[in-house]
């Protein structure tokens, strides 16, 4: 049914008035289903079930504003009312469609997706209109989502694409199911016949680029998102894909111009600030890249990309100074985000500032972040700063994520030598010369006034004799 807006506010207006004045007012039974409709798409369930209760009062007959009845039970989570009702509507009236939709509602929201599939099959048999089965293919395509069937999901979305080409949600659904199962060649070849006959749909074009993107076909991918921005010159999302597809061909003016399409045609959004700076950075245009990402910065403070993006943009031109300035304000407005820490870590060690930067470290850790390279790197601020035991700790957690490595084993071993422990780095030392001997020019590295002890100089040689 379709009705003006005036048309359908009218028995709205007038059903509200009534409930006002208490006085009962006829209306018939497509018109309550209208109300009742209207106050369910905006949530007002109360409201709902005074219309019903009234509705039915009227026509106790209406199967359909019984059927709202169970849409209400539903929401409540009143799963037994609802299959009781359903089951005595089948009775009255056994090759409604409706029904058996409602029933597979029922069943999908207690889990039951397989029964709720065979449900909507049955619905799909009784139903007279195309359109109709449309929809009722697409709920299909849904469930067999919630048991991660995605071959049977494809099936049933392209059904639902068959009958109505403008679902652009099963479209999606389509490459969604085709992405989690890898299959890139097959979405392609699914879209470009999808395109055949659709040769105006912008969101095909734009899925189709995507796709070429992912198998990193970048030309192809231009392509089809000419053809996304051809078909709809406002679509924010093509010009986006197509900006990083010119910055992977290394057409960095190209993809500014479209990154700045999509500033001009909606809320600048931070990303394709941060987008425009990194081109700006490939381009020399250092002014100019940094006022993006300060952009980026000032559109979306916790975007953690345009913090580090400005760092390590000072840090490249051996800026260290700068690069502290930026990272140290990332840090005060974002205390849990891992990397911050440790890129601030890496810049205070650059600048020698070994406390900070040991302090940086100790937080990347405890913020969950057990890189190898955070540990070592930790451990050799804390060699630097001669705190040897605290070093031994963190590389003794270190070989609980990373046994049998040769890097924490040649630090463990100088470390025991250094604190006067020389059975544990002996221990260490032939761990670390049997893992790799490669490695043992960590020794005179870290720790040179080890270098000429006999004991270490022997287990060097003996492990390099073994393994020639």
């Amino acid at each position: 049914m379709h009705y003006s807006q005036e048309d359908e506010n009218f028995p709205i207006t007038r059903f509200e008035s009534m409930l006002k004045t208490n006085n009962i007012l006829f209306f018939d039974s497509n018109d309550f289903e209208n109300i009742i409709h209207h106050y369910l798409e905006n949530g007002k369930i109360a409201l709902s079930k005074r219309a019903i209760k009234l509705g039915l009062e009227q026509h106790p007959s209406s199967i359909n504003l019984r059927l709202f009845q169970v849409e209400i039970l539903v929401i409540e989570n009143k799963f037994k009312e609802a299959n009781n009702l359903l089951d005595r509507l089948h009775n009255i009236e056994p090759t409604n469609e409706e029904i058996f939709i409602q029933k597979a509602n029922v069943l999908s929201k207690q889990d039951k997706h397989q029964q709720a599939i065979d449900t909507l099959l049955i619905a799909i048999d009784l139903s007279n209109t195309p359109e109709d089965d449309a929809d009722l293919y697409a709920l299909v395509g849904m469930e067999y989502l919630f048991l991660d069937q995605f071959e049977n999901a494809i099936i049933y979305f392209k059904k639902c694409l068959e009958g109505d080409t403008s679902d652009y949600s099963a479209l999606h659904n389509i490459v969604y199911c085709y992405d989690f199962l890898n299959q890139h060649t097959e979405a392609i070849d699914y879209l470009n016949i999808f395109l055949n006959t659709n040769p105006y749909c912008e969101v095909g074009w734009h899925q189709l680029g995507r796709q070429y993107f992912t198998i990193k076909d970048y030309t192809k991918a231009n392509a089809a998102l000419d053809f996304a921005i051809i078909s709809d010159d406002t679509f924010v999302g093509a010009y986006i894909e197509k900006g990083k597809v010119l910055e992977k061909l290394k057409q960095y003016e190209e993809a500014i111009e479209n990154y700045k399409i999509t500033l001009a045609l909606d809320d600048p959004t931070s990303f394709a600030l941060l987008r425009i700076g990194q081109c700006y950075a490939k381009l020399g245009e250092e002014d100019l890249a940094v006022q993006f990402f300060k952009k980026a910065i000032d559109e979306d403070a916790l975007l953690d990309k345009a913090w580090i993006a400005i760092t390590k943009f000072y840090m490249k031109r051996l800026n260290y100074q700068k690069a502290l300035y930026y990272i140290n304000k990332a840090v005060i407005i974002d205390g849990d985000n891992a990397a911050y820490w440790k890129l601030y870590a890496t810049v205070n060690k650059r600048l020698n500032f070994l406390e900070e930067a040991e302090r940086g470290y100790k937080q990347t850790l405890e913020l969950g972040n057990f890189e190898l390279d955070t540990w070592l790197n930790r451990t050799d601020v804390l060699i630097t700063l001669g705190e040897h035991d605290a070093a031994i700790f963190n590389l003794l957690q270190a070989s609980e994520f990373y046994p049998e490595n040769a890097e924490v084993e040649y630090r463990l071993a100088g470390l025991y030598f250094t604190v006067h422990q020389p059975e544990e780095g002996s221990f260490h030392l032939k761990n670390g010369t049997r893992l790799n001997i490669d490695y043992n020019f960590i020794i005179s590295e870290l720790f040179p006034q080890l270098t000429d002890k006999p004991l270490i100089k022997a287990i060097i040689s003996e492990a390099k004799k073994t393994s020639n």
